[in-house]
This record gives C-alpha cells, sequence and structure tokens, in this order.
C-alpha cells in the first residue's frame, strides 16, 4: 500500500534516501527547489508524473503541498535490537526516545524531528493507542523518519523492562516528578519517556522508569506541549553529553 508525502523539504529528503517511487509535480510549477527535486529524481530514474492542482490538493487532503508530492512504500519500523545496534555500532551509549501513547501526528512527526537533530539512536511507540508513521508525521518530522530508527512495539513496559536489563537507565518526564531534568545526570546509556499529550505517561510505565524528571514552570499555565517538552529534555542531554567529552 502506498502512502503519499507532500511538501518540497519532505519530499527531498524522501529522495535523498531512495523511498520515492512516484513523483507528482504540478504542471507549471517549475521554480526554486522544484528544480532540483525533479532533477534527482530523474538522476535516480524515478516515475515523474505532471499533474493538475486539484490532484495534489486530493494526494494531500487539505495540506500545503507546495506543487510536490510523492508516492512512497509504507513505513518499515525496525526492532528494539536495530536501534541498539546502531548505537553499538558508532560506539555511542544507547540515547533512546520513548512515547508512550502520543496521539497526535504532528506531535510524533516533531518529536522524531527532534530526536534525530539530538543524535538520538531511534524512538519507540506502540502499536495501539499512538499515532503511527504516515504522511503527516513524515511532513511533520522534515524527512527525519528516512533517517531515525522507529520501532513500533506491543507492549511498552515490556519493553522498558528489557532496556533496563541491557542497563539503559529509563527516566520519564512526568509533572510530579521530585527531580529537575536540568539537576539530573543525562549521561550514560538513556531512555526518555514523553507521555499522552493530556494523561501523561500511564501509571505502569511510570512505575517502571528508573527515575521522574520534570520541567520547572512559573507561568499559569502548568504544562507544556509533548513535543516542546521533549525538545528541552533531549537537548538537556545533548548538554551533558557534550559536556562530557
Amino acid at each position: 500500500m502506498a502512502e503519499y508525502i507532500f511538501g518540497r523539504n519532505a519530499v527531498l529528503e524522501l529522495l535523498n534516501s531512495n523511498k520515492v517511487e512516484v513523483l507528482y509535480v504540478q504542471k507549471g510549477n517549475l521554480k526554486g527547489s522544484i528544480e532540483k527535486i525533479i532533477g534527482k529524481a530523474k538522476d535516480d530514474k524515478i516515475v515523474i508524473k505532471y499533474v493538475d492542482k486539484n490532484k495534489l490538493d486530493n494526494i494531500s487532503q487539505g495540506g500545503t503541498h507546495q506543487g510536490v508530492a510523492a508516492a512512497v512504500l509504507e513505513y518499515k519500523y525496525f526492532q528494539v535490537d536495530d536501534i541498539l545496534n546502531e548505537a553499538y555500532e558508532k560506539k555511542e551509549d544507547p540515547f533512546i526516545i520513548i512515547l508512550d501513547e502520543i496521539e497526535d501526528p504532528h506531535n510524533l512527526g516533531a518529536i522524531i524531528r527532534t530526536a534525530e537533530v539530538a543524535g538520538a539512536h531511534g524512538v519507540i511507540i506502540p502499536k495501539r493507542r499512538s499515532a503511527t508513521v504516515n504522511s503527516v508525521v513524515h511532513k511533520a518530522s522534515a524527512g527525519a523518519t528516512s533517517y531515525l530508527k522507529i520501532a513500533k512495539v506491543t507492549n511498552i513496559t515490556e519493553t522498558i523492562k528489557y532496556l533496563k536489563a541491557k542497563n539503559i537507565f529509563i527516566y520519564g518526564a512526568d509533572g510530579e516528578a521530585k527531580s529537575f531534568y536540568n539537576e539530573t545526570n543525562l549521561t550514560g546509556p538513556i531512555g526518555i519517556v514523553v507521555g499522552n499529550e493530556g494523561k501523561g505517561i500511564t501509571k505502569l510505565v511510570k512505575q517502571n522508569c528508573d527515575e521522574l524528571i520534570k520541567i520547572p514552570m512559573f507561568g499559569n499555565i502548568n504544562s507544556l506541549n509533548a513535543s516542546n517538552a521533549a525538545a528541552i529534555i533531549l537537548y538537556e542531554v545533548v548538554r551533558q553529553r557534550n559536556e562530557e567529552k
């Protein structure tokens, strides 16, 4: 089953990762980065179809397509061990993001984007009650789904237990935690759990985290968007790891 990805940056990243089957380009819309996209597709001998704007509007279902879309195969998920091996092959401590029922695909895409830029080795999501990798996630990630390994597991709690058995310390982001994220040692092999947009981390997952951490809040609103909270904590990991070098 084909999945449609749209938007110039997302499509160009997918072309660079050799995952595009068919490229759709709006007739007459051949300026700017479109020329680079078409050139790359031609070099890779990818089928190019020049279509009316209505066709792209239908493909993107009202999203901003910028005159281009691509048909790609359905996303192929990785195994948790693939993520671990990514770290070991780079001779780095594993740095994994675990998402506990993130339901908004825009949030999922944004977290994947931040995780990839921050140098994380992979993202783990549950099979149920979670957004999955689709066209919205691809676009929101700005193409990061083409580079970062994403695993989909049956049970997040059992996966956390598996990671802990591999000597990976699991931190859960929770507003009721006693420890602040920037006062906690986030170096070494770690997993960061980010919970649902409204409910946060589920009870059983929270109980299986090694330590809970929180972001200080000083305003009248006592919570952050899940992707924003993830970005803050992920870059604290980056800061601490760089200081350790």
